[in-house]
């Protein structure tokens, strides 16, 4: 019997897979809902992602990862093993590419390793993110040239330089759309006195979240929320501009992260940085006016991918297609 061939990106905020020859099978949010009273999982993605500030004390809403790492082992692995029956059925242990951060050590490699295997993988190939992305943004990072990747994920925003199918820097912040959604609760906690949950957070970032003001997104938003004072829930009106303010801090941590990454750039490759300009993926690319912000900060263009969400989960399956590319195994 065939196993089918897998990539699997397992990040903070999602969980992709990828088959060979299909394309992208399974993108939902990295969650599992479980049942303290026995342990066992009630609920996965979506499903779980809906039960989030609505369950009893009983039923724990469990993220496995955190800033890019494995931070619950038993969730993990629960949660691949499902998404690995969803994307494959009955038909045998998938051949398993996964994704990991270029400052991974081989001792948490090795963790990953044992809850792919035990979830039920098998041959499995640990790839390197920031490669994978590039891959899968177009990027031909098997030139002697200088490249740059930046990653706005929801737990770290990682800025890689690659050349000649290598890492050369790597710099990370555990800064990221996580980030701005707390930014956004404390904001609202001390200016109105309102308490709301980490998805209302999102849903007003990703309603009137802006880094510069200015284009069509709504200026102002009805939130509701719980009042510090009385107890009881009210409802309030955010404008734009608060929750620009409230973004202005962890926005600074990124640029500073990836002014580290350039300083750290060997001249001849930052200056193919300067002329080909910095490719930005991962959710926070999405966010309004972040690639403007960025390249008025670093006086360098930088353009945000086609499949800013997708892009590692497509490097694994161009990877899978053509073996020979120059993302390296470890």
């Amino acid at each position: 019997m065939f196993s089918k061939q897998i990539g699997i990106d397992l990040g903070t905020a999602n969980v992709l897979i990828y088959r060979k020859d299909v394309g992208i099978v399974i993108n939902a949010p990295a969650i599992v809902a479980i049942d303290k009273r026995t342990d066992e999982p009630i609920a996965f993605g979506e499903e779980a992602y809906n039960m989030i500030g609505r369950t009893p004390d009983s039923i724990d809403i469990v993220h496995p990862m955190k800033d890019g790492s494995l931070a619950e082992l038993l969730p993990a692995r629960l949660l691949v093993s499902h998404v690995f029956k969803e994307a494959t059925g009955k038909l045998g242990k998938p051949r398993t590419t996964v994704s990991c951060k270029a400052d991974m050590s081989r001792n948490e490699q090795n963790i990953l390793r044992q809850v792919l295997t035990e979830a039920g993988a098998k041959q499995i190939v640990i790839e390197k993110e920031s490669k994978l992305a590039a891959i899968g943004a177009g990027i031909d990072i098997s030139k002697p040239s200088g490249n740059m990747l930046v990653d706005l994920g929801a737990g770290t925003t990682d800025a890689s330089v690659l050349s000649m199918g290598e890492i050369v820097v790597f710099k990370k912040t555990t800064v990221g759309g996580l980030r701005f959604d707390q930014s956004i609760i404390q904001h609202l906690r001390h200016k109105h006195k309102v308490l709301i949950g980490e998805k209302t957070a999102e849903q007003v970032k990703k309603k009137i979240g802006v880094v510069l003001m200015g284009g069509d997104k709504p200026s102002t938003m009805k939130v509701h929320g719980t009042d510090l004072g009385t107890g009881i829930p009210k409802t309030i009106e955010v404008t734009a501009e608060e929750v620009n303010a409230s973004l202005l801090l962890p926005v600074s941590k990124i640029v500073a992260t990836i002014k580290d990454a350039l300083e750290a750039t060997p001249p001849e490759l930052a200056a193919d940085i300067k002329q080909r300009g910095i490719i930005l993926i991962g959710g926070g690319a999405l966010l309004p006016g972040i690639d403007t912000l960025l390249s008025d900060h670093l006086q360098v263009p930088v353009f945000i991918a086609e499949n800013p969400l997708t892009c590692i989960a497509e490097g694994m399956g161009l990877l899978m297609d053509n073996p020979k590319m120059s993302a390296r195994r470890n």
